[in-house]
């Protein structure tokens, strides 16, 4: 009993990541959640959300609710929070390019129901910079975008002072390719770039500025290597504090403390065996939790079922229990640090350290952040780590139960339901969406509206702070596109490096010197000199891992691959496919929007004479929606049970040679 704590810690804050479809049926399923015992809530915004677009802008088509909930203006807001005590709840709000103007609904709805901004609590993400790297939900250059952070922040700083207005996040870097060492590094490169914009803005006095560092907070990804994923944690906590001391001079410690939440892995989740899930969700909570000294302040786990679709609330709610198992019900919580002292784990924290601060090092001596995303060295370096991973996993080095080993298995009484396992999302939504959208238009004061804009893009114009300008725009009745379309007439747009200069590691395979011959062969049989294949993805998804890697692949085996970025109208994906006269249109599809993009590009194929041209699809889709597919005309549907990307790439060929009438 001596080394029990004198009193058990509190549990950290419980999420769910949720929402979806609209305002009122995500806020019911808030009150729900909620009611199970989940002390924080956590909102899923959809694509069109969180790149600036209103549900009836063209790139907006097939995306309205399908990955999380529409918020287009002040009465969706209103909708989202209808009875949700906004003064005392726990609110983190996964929402980058677009953070400062849901953060500015966020704050009008808290005045309605008459809650002081210094009760506020909370996280906006707003992280810019792994959206150039990952999820691809970003909208400006990354200077500006940068400048929107430190505005934020400021405001934050100065108004809210329990939220913490930045979420450095390090969750997607491990999805597109970071090991432990990158991840660490790329991510206190971020954090580094948005202090030294805090503080280069003038905004905080110097005196405040330890207050800045205070709400700084981190969201990170925990993968099934528990042990390793609990000595990065350590290794970003002793960073961090080194960091804030020695080069911003912070001298309270409470101040310096790392403060992160959590989502653990989701897509690490398989297709293949799904309930074996349940376990890896386990074993990664248990990496961000164990250690006392580099406990996360706040965790939301997947759900099972999210290799598949949308997850049900039963399934949320199964991904709860785990959490409240594990925190009232064993005795976690009862005992000081379980790693003190630990050689193993000091000499693994070290190694991350280490590594880490080098990578660190080699971004500022590119000039920071801005300039090692802008020059493409980060996307790079993640495609071709992702590319290194992909290989082992392909060779078996390593290993995924139920996908490259111990593949046999019963028949799983969790999926035998089929499409009754996931949440549907009825398509009348997107057009319930657009007609409320044409209604909120119709109803407001016009001139109003174009004076709070006319700010907008005059503030933005100068240094000042963009929040009052944004307060203004929530108050005058401004969309969230039209909010967006004011900032990119005085910021620009943006397209990331795609990072395809890595090489796939995979050039010891025999398999693909195969391939290669295949690809030369049915080149020369066409007369075409090389096989030309564009890869494609249509409307908003950004989650460009897949199609990136299936580009890199392609490549390595002898084709030429024309692959222009994420964010696409199906016209775009046709007048490429016209112009660079392709044997194959590849398209990438993970936000559940495939059966409205994948037709909307077959049509303007045929439109355009190329009938003859196959056209694959890749992407999280349902076994009822790839019948649909291919009788739509798509030639082979991907999903993620296919992780042999050499033996994808053999039957790319096949498809192109079937398509030829070739034998």
């Amino acid at each position: 009993m001596a080394y029990r704590l004198d009193k058990r810690d509190s549990p950290w804050v419980m999420r769910t990541y949720a929402g979806h479809s609209s305002a009122a049926a995500t806020n019911a399923l808030f009150r729900r959640n909620l009611a199970k015992g989940q002390t924080g809530l956590s909102v899923a915004f959809d694509l069109p959300t969180q790149t600036g677009y209103d549900a009836d802008h063209e790139l907006a088509r097939g995306e309205v609710g399908r990955v999380g909930v529409p918020i287009a203006h002040l009465g969706d807001m209103r909708a989202l929070f209808d009875g949700i005590p906004v003064g005392s709840a726990n609110t983190s709000m996964t929402i980058n390019a677009t953070a400062m103007w849901l953060l500015a609904l966020y704050v009008v709805v808290a005045e309605e129901h008459g809650a002081d901004h210094t009760s506020l609590a909370g996280t906006t993400q707003n992280d810019i910079v792994k959206e150039y790297l990952s999820r691809g939900t970003y909208i400006f250059p990354p200077g500006p975008s940068l400048r929107l952070t430190a505005d934020l922040v400021a405001y934050g700083v100065a108004e809210l002072p329990k939220w913490n207005p930045v979420n450095i996040c390090s969750y997607h870097l491990q999805e597109a390719g970071a090991t432990p060492v990158q991840e660490v590094g790329f991510a206190l490169g971020t954090a580094v770039a948005v202090l030294d914009a805090v503080r280069d803005s003038g905004q905080v006095p110097p005196e405040r500025f330890g207050d800045v560092v205070a709400r700084v907070s981190f969201f990170v990804n925990a993968g099934v290597r528990f042990v390793e994923e609990l000595a990065k944690m350590r290794a970003f906590a002793a960073l961090w504090d080194e960091i804030t001391l020695t080069r911003y001079g912070v001298s309270d410690p409470h101040q310096r403390r790392f403060r992160y939440g959590v989502q653990v892995n989701s897509l690490g989740l398989t297709e293949a065996q799904p309930e074996n899930n349940i376990a890896r969700i386990v074993l990664e909570m248990l990496g961000v939790t164990l250690s006392r000294d580099a406990r996360a302040r706040a965790v939301q786990l997947p759900a099972w079922n999210e290799a598949l679709g949308l997850p049900r609330p039963w399934d949320q709610q199964w991904s709860l229990r785990l959490q409240q198992v594990l925190a009232y019900e064993s005795d976690l919580l009862e005992y000081p640090d379980l790693f003190d002292g630990s050689p193993v784990v000091e000499g693994l924290v070290s190694s991350i350290v280490d590594g880490a601060r080098r990578e660190l090092d080699q971004i500022l001596d590119q000039g920071g952040i801005v300039a090692a995303v802008e020059s493409g060295y980060l996307k790079s370096a993640l495609v071709a780590s992702l590319a290194r991973r992909r290989q082992r996993l392909e060779s078996g080095e390593d290993v995924v139960v139920g996908v490259n080993r111990f593949t046999e298995t019963e028949p799983s009484p969790l999926t035998e339901a089929g499409a009754i396992a996931v949440e549907r999302i009825d398509p009348a939504v997107e057009t319930h969406a657009v007609q409320a959208l044409a209604k909120w238009r119709a109803a407001r004061d016009q001139s109003t509206v174009d004076a709070a804009l006319a700010r907008l893009r005059a503030d933005a114009a100068t240094t000042a702070n963009l929040m009052p300008s944004t307060v203004d725009c929530v108050r005058a009745g401004v969309t969230t596109g039209e909010w967006a379309a004011a900032l990119r007439e005085v910021f620009g747009e943006y397209r990331a490096p795609t990072g395809l200069t890595a090489s796939s590691g995979a050039g010891s395979d025999p398999g693909l010197a195969r391939v290669r011959e295949r690809v030369a062969a049915t080149a020369a049989e066409l007369g075409t000199g090389r096989l030309r294949m564009l890869v494609g993805k249509p409307g908003l998804d950004g989650h460009s891992n897949g199609a990136e890697q299936i580009a890199v692949r392609a490549r390595d085996a002898g084709f030429e691959v024309v692959y222009q970025g994420i964010r696409l109208t199906p016209a775009q994906i046709v007048s490429a496919a016209v112009h660079e006269d392709v044997n194959l249109v590849g398209l990438s599809v993970l936000s559940g929007s495939h059966l409205a993009a994948v037709p909307a590009v077959l049509d303007g194929l045929r439109a355009a004479g190329l009938a003859d041209v196959p056209v694959v699809v890749g992407g999280i889709i349902p076994a009822a929606d790839e019948a649909a597919l291919r009788d739509a005309g798509v030639a082979r549907v991907f999903t993620p049970k296919d992780f042999e990307l050499t033996g994808i790439v053999d039957d790319l060929v096949t498809v192109v040679r079937q398509a030829a009438g070739l034998r």
